[in-house]
């Protein structure tokens, strides 16, 4: 079993969309990484209240799509807005696209997806503030717990991205998000 990458920003995300799926992963055989844009220590919080800080693995700057089998985007409103705004994690996602590897977002980490230009011709769900973003972007926005938006069986998406995308609301969506992100995993 290969890597996962978890891309989070410094702070602000939403601790429970990062260790639900996390232990998901690992409970497949997979192993987390948690990939953020400076080293050190991430800022995970509980709605607006402090919660956990988690070890950086990576620096984004430093991360391959390549070197993943699949990526997970958790949620936390601050943390999709941020990282929307790094050029190197919009880069990441984008690779992850364009080598039609596996992608899961959940509640506001969606955002990083309309920067990085993956949403057009997409179904998925978010958190439902999020609906007209997704629509501008060219997506098909449903309110479900979870999406599962496949590649064709010829290996690309009618967006020409060829990522399976699993995406989800918010934590009561975790475990049907779980699920399908590890049935979306390789081996």
């Amino acid at each position: 079993m290969g890597t996962v990458a978890f891309l989070v920003a410094g702070e602000g995300i939403e601790e429970v969309e990062l260790t639900t799926p996390w232990r998901a992963v690992a409970e497949s055989g997979h192993t987390p990484v948690l990939v953020a844009p400076a080293a050190g220590e991430v800022q995970a919080f509980r709605h607006l209240d402090y919660a956990g800080r988690y070890p950086v693995d990576v620096v984004v700057g430093d991360a391959h799509a390549a070197d993943h089998d699949a990526l997970v985007l958790p949620g936390g409103v601050a943390n999709g807005d941020a990282l929307r705004a790094e050029p190197e994690a919009v880069r990441f996602v984008r690779e992850f696209f364009d080598e039609g590897r596996p992608v899961a977002a959940i509640c506001h980490g969606g955002w990083v997806l309309i920067e990085a230009g993956v949403t057009g011709g997409r179904k998925l769900t978010s958190w439902p503030s999020m609906q007209t973003d997704f629509r501008n972007a060219g997506a098909s926005w449903v309110d479900e717990e979870v999406v599962v938006d496949r590649a064709t069986p010829g290996g690309v998406h009618r967006s020409g991205a060829a990522s399976t995308l699993v995406t989800s609301r918010k934590p009561d969506d975790l475990p049907a998000f779980c699920r399908e992100l590890v049935a979306a995993l390789p081996g």
